[in-house]
């Protein structure tokens, strides 16, 4: 049996309403946290153009754009509500996969759910194979043949499966889902290739979501795909892939984003933010990491947010000169700050031997501070959100409170964190209901 068939009979054939309660509660909380993120990126250029495409391409239907007046097409919606979802980096990842899961598999399960008239287990149990299929690809892959650490290249497999599971797919139409989504998935350049991570491409996620939904509808009509494309030895462990299935679930180990910026630098900004004095000057600044920290762009002038988040320099910058709230999220106009700029000019950046083995498992960073009275010294293994130093439902509350300020209004946002926080009671549709009641706040604040 191909690793992909094996893979979808999991998918087709777990049982329903099996979830345990714990895999239920992180699923609610990862729902939590991917609308907090949604409600940060959505005004964003990024998330802005996603949403015109995604109406003049995929065209009205039953599926919501979260936070927003448009009913769109299942693929439309989806796409949308990822690239809103992914815009600001900020949404859940994986250490092993090196990478986000969530804002593929979470905006597909509610599309294709809503759409559908899914019960709540139906979504549950989606989002969690979702997950589960995607995070065991990623994480299946030897770091070193690693070519790009972009999540699009993997995560359409755990949107066919989840969309595959809310349409009822057969053991074979799901294997073959899983096939024409691995075949025809976006292509991302190999990192350090080109700087597209600075551009609103950023980790191909939308378009990966595009490519796993079709899949899926596909095979329900009959299409076929390749089942070979995970058994090449080289390239997968089969024991990451397939092993014990269903005795743990993936999403349980996701860790969760308190910055507007890659992870990797996360343990930085930490340790900054332990040792940083407001008000104090910053003579020197040096940052010692492990070696793929230094493949990402890391512009030290960043011209947009999404390059912004994958640089060291900028925002190391802004945890020591204005705290963590410059990170939650960044204000554009933190981009021509100029004392945010001449501190990332001067920032000192390397990989340490120390840290040479950590990733993708560890993202660790040691930070040697100076703001007049010598040099400091800090080092951070485990940073804020990872699942050995986790946040709590009140910190993503919290979280969302922060980032999600600027588009949403106070009570807005108590009946969302409401719907949110009781969705494993109240269900789906109380969230659905809570985006729509008062969106027009927001939808007047997007055509000023």
């Amino acid at each position: 049996m191909y690793a992909i068939e094996e893979l979808a009979r999991f998918v087709a054939n777990h049982p329903s309403k099996a979830l345990p309660e714990r895999t239920r509660e992180a699923i609610s909380l990862l729902v939590a946290d991917l609308m907090a993120a949604t409600a940060a990126g959505l005004d964003t250029p990024l998330a802005a153009a996603a949403r015109e495409a995604a109406r003049e391409v995929h065209g009205s239907g039953a599926a919501q754009v979260w936070l927003t007046e448009l009913q769109l097409s299942v693929g439309g919606a989806a796409m949308a509500n990822a690239a809103a979802a992914s815009a600001l980096d900020i949404d859940d990842g994986h250490r092993g996969a090196a990478g986000h899961a969530g804002a593929g598999v979470i905006p597909a399960a509610l599309a294709v759910g809503q759409a559908r008239g899914s019960s709540d287990s139906e979504i549950l149990d989606a989002i969690a194979l979702g997950y589960d299929v995607a995070l065991r690809v990623a994480t299946a892959r030897p770091t070193g043949s690693f070519r790009t650490y972009s999540s699009g290249l993997w995560v359409g497999y755990g949107v066919a499966a989840a969309a595959g599971r809310l349409l009822r797919l057969t053991e074979m139409e799901q294997a073959h889902a899983l096939g024409i989504a691995g075949a025809e998935g976006p292509i991302s350049f190999a990192t350090g290739s080109s700087r597209f991570q600075g551009s609103t491409v950023k980790e191909v996620i939308p378009p990966a979501v595009t490519a796993g939904l079709v899949a899926a509808y596909r095979a329900s009509a009959g299409a076929t795909g390749p089942l070979d494309l995970l058994d090449n030895n080289n390239l997968f462990d089969r024991s990451v892939l397939t092993g014990r299935l269903g005795d743990e679930w993936w999403l349980e180990q996701c860790y969760l984003k308190p910055y507007a910026c890659c992870r990797y630098m996360h343990a930085a900004v930490d340790a900054i933010l332990n040792m940083r004095r407001p008000g104090k000057p910053v003579r020197s600044l040096r940052i010692e990491t492990f070696p793929q920290g230094l493949k990402l762009s890391n512009a030290r002038a960043p011209r947009t947010l999404e390059a912004g988040q994958y640089s060291y320099y900028f925002s190391c910058a802004l945890a020591a000169l204005h705290g963590a709230a410059a990170l939650q999220p960044v204000d554009p106009a933190m981009l021509s700050d100029p004392a945010v700029l001449d501190l990332a000019s001067r920032i000192e950046l390397i990989e340490h031997e120390d840290f040479a083995a950590s990733f993708p498992e560890k993202t660790p960073c040691r930070v040697v501070l100076d703001q007049g009275d010598g040099p400091e010294t800090r080092t951070v293994f485990h940073p804020l959100g990872d699942v050995t130093n986790p946040m709590s439902r009140n910190a993503i509350s919290e979280k969302f409170r922060r980032i999600g300020a600027a588009n949403m209004n106070p009570a807005w946002q108590d009946e969302m964190l409401s719907a949110l926080n009781g969705l494993l009671d109240g269900g789906f549709s109380r969230l659905f209901a809570a985006q729509n009641n008062q969106t027009h706040r927001l939808v007047q604040k997007m055509h000023q």
